[in-house]
């Protein structure tokens, strides 16, 4: 595990460390009936980040860690090399550019959600041209991405899930003459949102590369927690 949960509750603290809670930027309660349904909000967060993490964790993801939605950062050059199709997946299928939409539609579908986790899983490669290996690594990241949507919703009821390149779901993608085939299980491509790994791998505490002979690959869990 690695990183903190943003729990959106800004300044909202559990009256177990002895301060006084805060339940906005400039009001603070001190009657115990406020204090008694801020700190049950409080301990209802905090068990669904724990599920969450406990499913990331059976599912055999390698590190997750979290990434604040407001400092997300949307680069127009990250969909530049997309529309390079050096992965030959810009303009193919569903989970990619330009079907996931401009960056400003991306940006306005994560800000619905209040948290980010990001989770990546190590693979092993018999050298860095081990492209077979590295084949084989994404198809099981598909794989476990589609467990964690599956054991994820119990105990969430609005979240998405963002994933590597492409999709791969089908043999024949249905873009652009017809509508995905699976579109409760579509996972967007990461980059194709104009993030930088990088960086989200910097915020998360989680490791970009992992050494010699490895390929590493991510995916995003985007997710609401308060009780509404």
């Amino acid at each position: 595990m690695a990183g903190s949960p943003d729990t959106g509750l800004t300044g909202c603290w559990s009256v177990y460390d002895e301060t006084v809670i805060k339940i906005s930027k400039s009001k603070f309660v001190r009657e115990p009936e406020a204090v008694l349904v801020v700190c049950f909000v409080w301990k209802d967060i905090m068990s669904d980040f724990k599920a969450i993490e406990s499913i990331a964790e059976k599912c055999g993801f390698t590190e997750y860690g979290y990434v604040r939605i407001d400092h997300l950062k949307y680069y127009p050059d990250i969909r530049k090399i997309c529309e390079g199709n050096t992965c030959r997946n810009y303009g193919s299928c569903w989970a990619c550019p330009p079907a996931v939409g401009t960056l400003e539609e991306c940006k306005n579908r994560v800000e619905q959600y209040d948290n980010m986790m990001l989770f990546t899983k190590k693979y092993e490669t018999k050298n860095s041209f081990d492209i077979k290996g590295m084949m084989r690594g994404l198809k099981d990241f598909k794989k476990l991405a589609d467990s964690f949507h599956e054991e994820l919703k119990p105990c969430l009821s609005d979240f998405m899930l963002l994933s590597n390149e492409g999709c791969g779901r089908c043999k024949e993608c249905t873009y652009p003459d017809e509508p995905c085939r699976f579109p409760d299980l579509l996972h967007h491509s990461l980059e194709g949102y104009g993030f930088l790994v990088n960086d989200l791998a910097k915020e998360a505490n989680v490791k970009y590369n992992n050494g010699q002979n490895t390929v590493t690959y991510f995916g995003a869990l985007l997710f609401n927690t308060e009780k509404k």
